[in-house]
């Protein structure tokens, strides 16, 4: 019995080395992302070997489920649909009883480690929402819509209220990716914005007092330059001084001299801006939208409707978490603690972006045969 289960391992080990089921492209990609994300950590953690080593260590365990994942055909993922996103939508009832974290309660310990379980909503939420649209006729009427916004609402609330709003908008978006991708008609779309924007005021009164004053900052940074306004008139500075060809690598002085806050994790941005300046932000930038727009084709050319809008939701959550944190660290956005993706330092979400990845993998793997 043992030796059949280990000789089928070895089948399945050879077969993953012989033949990966990976877009080059798409990979070559994120392993140049990856490389740059290691490199600004580096400086940005003050050359801490340690640092980048853990890092690398969650790459490497990210590599292993995204080429597991990409061996998973998308008809068997579409059949664990329910059962991933009920599960992880129940890890976030457990964080609320037992989980544990600085000011928001967001982890659960395993003892060998951490775990942050809304990472996991960043994937299984577009799947849900791709599952629960792709027998459906399209694009889908009010009731479906309705019916997804549900979805969407439950655990985007339980994380809201952990409190982690940066997560819960990146939840929110991919799953309202997956349904803008199914058709849905522009007017629609407008009153359903326009309905959003009705909710705001009432949001307002929802919000942690600490969330109210990240807002109110946004608006006048200098108004409280040694309080809620540090972090953005400090990482204006670093973004600012860069100039065009920045001062180079392991030269940032904002990071260095520790005027910016979580330079290795929210910030980093803005440590690479200094460092690299205009032309590396915009090279940095480029390479994002190669990684967009490949996941924007696979999802052109996957074979049915699930695959389409899960690919799809992938490709532009992605672009989301680059808009956010981008605008953030330069001064247009609220702090939200929202990570650079595959840059910033993090374990739990490299590993879900990774995994992501591989689901993307799988759906490339079996597309329309076409071409």
């Amino acid at each position: 019995m043992i030796n059949a289960l280990q000789a089928r391992l070895y089948r399945f080990a050879r077969r993953m080395l012989t033949r990966p089921r990976i877009d080059l492209p798409l990979a070559a990609g994120l392993f140049v992302l990856a490389c740059v994300g290691l490199a600004t950590l580096y400086s940005a953690g003050d050359a801490s070997l340690a640092l980048v080593g853990g890092q690398a260590a969650r790459f490497v365990m990210g590599t292993v489920l995204l080429l597991l994942v990409s061996r998973i055909p998308p008809t068997v993922l579409r059949s664990w649909t329910p059962w991933l996103y009920a599960g992880s939508t129940l890890l976030l009832v457990v964080v609320a009883v037992l989980g544990e974290g600085r000011g928001s309660i967001r982890w659960l310990d395993l003892g060998v480690m951490r775990f942050q379980p809304s990472e996991l909503l960043k994937l299984t939420m577009p799947m849900m929402v791709a599952w629960y649209l792709h027998p459906r006729q399209l694009p889908p009427s009010w009731k479906d819509m309705a019916v997804v916004g549900v979805m969407i609402a439950i655990p985007a609330g339980l994380i809201a209220e952990q409190p982690d709003l940066g997560t819960a908008v990146l939840v929110t978006a991919a799953g309202a990716f997956a349904l803008f991708l199914s058709g849905v008609a522009w007017w629609r779309i407008g009153l359903l914005l326009a309905a959003v924007g009705g909710m705001i005021p009432v949001a307002w009164h929802f919000l942690h007092q600490y969330q109210r004053d990240r807002v109110l900052t946004l608006l006048d940074p200098e108004s409280d330059p040694l309080g809620n306004g540090w972090h953005i008139i400090q990482s204006q500075i670093a973004v600012g001084s860069g100039g065009v060809f920045g001062k180079g690598w392991q030269h940032s002085t904002q990071s260095r001299l520790e005027f910016l806050p979580e330079h290795t994790t929210d910030f980093i941005f803005a440590v690479f801006s200094e460092e690299f300046g205009l032309v590396g932000v915009l090279a940095l930038l480029a390479l994002y939208a190669f990684i967009i727009g490949r996941c924007l084709w696979i999802a052109m050319e996957a074979r049915d409707t699930y695959s389409r809008l899960l690919a799809g939701a992938i490709g532009m959550s992605f672009f989301v978490y680059v808009f956010v944190n981008g605008g953030m660290i330069a001064g247009m956005l609220p702090v939200v603690g929202v990570p650079l993706p595959l840059v910033s330092y993090g374990g739990t979400s490299a590993v879900s972006l990774l995994t992501g990845f591989g689901v993307l993998m799988s759906i490339h793997a079996n597309r329309k045969m076409h071409d």
